[in-house]
């Protein structure tokens, strides 16, 4: 699907489906409401795969490998190469998320959506051999950013024609908190130094010169807030693309997508800007240490369910939802209602 397909084709959550979910679990024998975020959760999946009858049991994390320019400035503790190492890594089933992955029942699925070195990654999604460095031109063409997009579009169809049910969103790419900061910084209207954090490591003086350089692609580029494809060509990156597509696609194809720290909140944050509609299919799961992070979330609306300080990436902190929505889904599907115990039920008191 291009862009402008995927977006026509999104739909509002099946009300009927949640009507029918919240009566359920309003009928399970225990006080109402008692599960809270859990029971929310689920009935949020209920409105997006348009059943009351929820199956999350068939599971993947869609990471977006991509190399970004700005990294010639000093902005990062470690070199591109690691970008190439860590994907080919995600292959290998040894990153942290492979970890976590392993142990939630999540097949990991990486992409290479601009690296600048050719890896066993697949390769057919690629857009460039990663981004120009933003401070002196545009990071992308706008031609560029779009086909990012579609490459993400073209993930979500390819895994939900394969019965995935959910998605967990993850990238890898050095640079990229950079790239995510002067997007965020734009979008949200606030100043850089507010939007912008240490990343992996990064020095006082490494986080001067991180801050400085997104001022400087700002003030060249002038990318306009209002619009955000345009944010995204000139100050952000393939992989912010590529996830921003997969939230997208989701959302076209009824399939609930697992929001994951900074990153990918800013691609999140830039499907909703394209489709507001979107936004409905997202699932916030936690709070990352990224000073915008909490910017981010509450400006889209969503509460994450944890918080606990993470700020890996690759995909970690959407996978540490899953065994919560797991046991959410476990309670709904096989737990005695009140008629089945011939308990009185719970009233909802005014």
């Amino acid at each position: 699907m291009t862009l402008e397909e995927a977006i026509a084709q999104i739909q509002p959550l099946d009300e009927d489906a949640m009507a029918a979910a919240r009566r359920r679990w309003d009928s399970i024998a225990k006080p109402l409401h008692s599960l809270g975020k859990l029971e929310d959760l689920h009935i949020q999946i209920a409105g997006i795969t348009r059943t009351q009858d929820v199956d999350i049991s068939k599971r993947g994390l869609a990471a977006m490998c991509a190399d970004n320019g700005v990294v010639e400035e000093g902005v990062t503790q470690t070199g591109q190469e690691i970008t190439a190492l860590v994907a080919n890594n995600f292959l290998l089933g040894i990153t942290t998320v492979c970890v976590m992955c392993k142990q939630c029942g999540v097949d990991v699925f990486p992409v290479d959506v601009g690296m600048v070195t050719d890896t066993n990654v697949r390769t057919d999604l690629k857009v460039a051999y990663g981004t120009k460095n933003m401070t002196k031109e545009p990071a992308m063409t706008r031609a560029e950013a779009l086909k990012g997009i579609e490459a993400g579009i073209a993930v979500a169809e390819e895994l939900k024609e394969k019965g995935y049910k959910l998605l967990a969103t993850g990238e890898m790419g050095i640079g990229n908190t950079t790239t995510s900061s002067a997007v965020a910084s734009v979008l949200l209207n606030q100043p850089v130094e507010s939007m912008t954090g240490r990343g992996a490591g990064l020095s006082s003086e490494g986080l001067t010169r991180k801050i400085n350089a997104i001022k400087r692609a700002i003030e060249i580029n002038k990318p306009d807030p209002a619009d955000p494809l345009d944010v995204l060509a000139k100050v952000g990156g393939f992989d912010i693309a590529g996830m921003a597509g997969v939230f997208i696609g989701g959302a076209a194809l009824g399939m609930p997508v697992v929001m994951d720290g900074f990153i990918s909140c800013v691609s999140a944050l830039i499907a909703m800007r394209l489709c507001p509609a979107c936004g409905d299919y997202m699932i916030a799961s936690h709070v990352s240490k990224e000073p915008a992070a909490h910017l981010i979330l509450e400006h889209m609306g969503k509460e994450p369910v944890l918080h606990a300080d993470m700020c890996l990436g690759e995909g970690t902190g959407a996978v540490a939802l899953f065994p919560i929505l797991d046991l959410a889904a476990q309670v709904y599907n096989s737990m005695s209602t009140f008629d089945d115990i011939n308990m009185e039920k719970y009233e909802e008191l005014k």
